[in-house]
């Protein structure tokens, strides 16, 4: 391909590029153009909705119905409103739409947008103010038909509520004749309210309207929750009042303390209460009156728990009254026999700081916990305190006096563990010197040529062993944790003589059996006759296991597994 070809290519190649480039200017040219070109419409549109057609035609229904020198102020400042709108704020809009369709039309998109979002703003307030305008002047053409809808369903409630009231006119005895006053309000607010709306006093009838809801909505109120509150205020309550002041009457001559409780003084409040709640029924004030009549309910129904309460603290506090002291008299002559013996024990066994403290806190705490109790019995006698608090101040003496226990008994178990320890050793003394007695009987019956050396060292370290738990057993104070490692010091090296001696006289016995059996092979074999000496040298000699060794090992010669057959011989 030549050279002219190549540029021709290319010339093509950005004659496309630029063609595209403009088509695609062009196309986003002309979408921009007919983005701004419907906005404009848009706000053309909105312009001309600002005074519609209904605010006029509602404007002269209110001029229709002018008949006071109020409706005519009302009148005359609407007109002033919707005239301001169409002679000084929409012309205002409509310049500034001209401005828009010369910037359009001149192409200046960058000052366009600006110029459309503050029109639109613009727009935007003034319909606000010409919908609130058609809303205020709404309020009074619409008022005849949403008030008689209004007033429509206020009868229906208050038919109802006066049909409730006849019918059951015995609970409502206490306040028949102001709510029969009430019922007269209501029917001369509703002539009232037809009046209004028959000379057209559009802006008396709201507040008249207002009135007629507010009264029968108190009516309901009332006529709903009068005869609750009558019932707790008259019936309920003081029958709740006699009742506890009966039960209180009675208990306390039985002895019980209710002062805590104000009995007294919370009837004397709660009538107070009453009286104010029935003195604001009679004028038809509720409010709170149910929820205050309720709390007061309440109150007294909480007493009858609180009696009860009393009653089993009463009784927890006489079972605790005699345990208690039982349990103190117990642990008291404990302790003082404790403390009696306590020098004997000091005598005896080497005790520690902590011990010896310890029996010292046992008295202590057993004459605190002696006169806590008294104390409380001292505030039971002289009727000071509830039940309720006197078996709390039991249940904490109990708890105090337990734990003392507790600490008594290990105390015991560990001065108990004294004695058992000592009585053990000695029982364990003549244990072990009957067992090393029996090794070195043993050892002397069985007349060895020469006693293995070990026998004696062992031997010695035994006597020397028992000869210190003599000295601990002997020593006062003892030290029973120093006893118990001389006994096991002691018993273990008995045990080591012992072991010594049998297993010493064991392998003598196989040994010389051994030598014994192997006699018979002597004279025809030689090797058998060298062993056997070195197994007779070795014997005399006291090695009796080198002894055996070499008796074995000579009779093997002849008689393989010998060693075998000469154990179960030996068994």
């Amino acid at each position: 391909m030549s050279r002219t070809t190549f540029i021709l290519i290319g010339i093509l190649y950005y004659l496309a590029t630029v063609v595209t480039i403009v088509v695609v200017l062009k196309f986003i040219n002309k979408n921009e153009e007919k983005k701004y070109k419907n906005e404009i419409t848009t706000l053309e549109r909105d312009k001309n909705l600002i005074v519609g057609a209904s605010i006029l035609s509602e404007l002269n229904k209110v001029g229709a119905l002018i008949n006071n020198d109020i409706m005519q102020k009302k009148y005359d400042n609407w007109c002033s409103r919707l005239k301001e709108i169409k002679e000084i704020e929409v012309p205002k809009i409509t310049d500034a739409l001209i401005e828009i369709e010369e910037s359009f039309e001149n192409k200046d998109y960058k000052d366009l947008k600006t110029k459309i979002a503050s029109l639109e703003l613009e727009i935007a307030y003034v319909k606000t103010k010409s919908n609130f305008l058609l809303d205020e002047i709404r309020e009074i053409t619409l008022s005849e038909e949403k008030n008689r809808e209004t007033i429509t369903k206020l009868k229906a409630d208050y038919r109802a509520i006066l049909t409730k009231f006849n019918n059951n006119k015995q609970e409502y005895s206490d306040i028949e004749s102001p709510v029969e006053l009430q019922f007269e309000n209501v029917d001369k607010l509703f002539s009232v309210f037809e009046k209004a709306m028959e000379n057209n006093e559009y802006t008396e009838v709201g507040k008249i309207v207002k009135a007629i809801t507010d009264t029968i909505g108190n009516l309901k109120i009332v006529i709903e929750e009068a005869p609750s509150i009558i019932l707790m205020g008259k019936k309920l309550i003081p029958n709740k009042i006699t009742e506890i002041s009966k039960i209180s009457e009675r208990m306390t001559k039985e002895g019980y303390n209710l002062e805590y409780l104000n009995i007294e003084y919370n009837i004397t409040e709660a009538n107070k209460k009453i009286n104010d709640i029935f003195d604001r029924l009679k004028v038809l004030n509720l409010e709170d009156s149910v929820f205050e009549l309720k709390t007061i309910l309440d109150y007294f129904d909480s007493l009858y728990h609180n009696f009860d309460k009393e009653k089993l603290s009463k009784r927890l506090f006489e079972d605790y009254s005699r345990t208690i002291l039982v349990k103190i008299t117990k642990l008291e002559k404990i302790s003082t026999e404790l403390n009696k013996k306590i020098d004997d024990l000091k005598y005896s066994y080497e005790l520690s700081e902590e011990e010896l403290k310890t029996l010292d806190d046992i008295t202590t705490e057993t004459t605190t916990i002696k006169n806590d109790y008294y104390e409380v019995i001292e505030l039971h006698r002289r009727g000071s305190y509830a039940y309720s608090r006197l078996s709390k101040e039991m249940e904490l003496i109990n708890s105090n006096l337990t734990k003392t226990e507790e600490k008594l008994d290990q105390t015991l178990r560990n001065l108990s563990s004294l004695k058992e320890d000592e009585k053990r050793a000695r029982e364990q003394l003549e244990e072990i010197k009957k067992i090393l007695n029996q090794a070195k009987n043993t050892m002397a019956s069985y007349k060895l040529p020469v006693t293995p050396k070990n026998f004696y060292v062992e031997l010695g370290e035994a006597s020397s062993a028992i000869s210190d738990m003599i000295k601990e057993l002997d020593k006062r104070p003892m030290s029973i944790k120093t006893l118990n490692t001389r006994v096991d010091t002691a018993r273990d090296l008995t045990f080591k003589v012992y072991n010594t001696t049998k297993e010493a006289i064991k392998t003598a016995k196989m040994a010389e059996m051994a030598i014994v059996y192997g006699n018979r092979y002597r004279a025809v074999y030689k090797d058998v006759e060298i062993g056997l000496i070195k197994a007779e040298t070795a014997f005399y000699k006291g090695n009796f296991k080198t002894s055996l060794e070499s008796a074995i090992n000579a009779i093997n010669i002849v008689e393989p597994g010998i060693h075998k057959r000469l154990i179960e011989e030996y068994k």
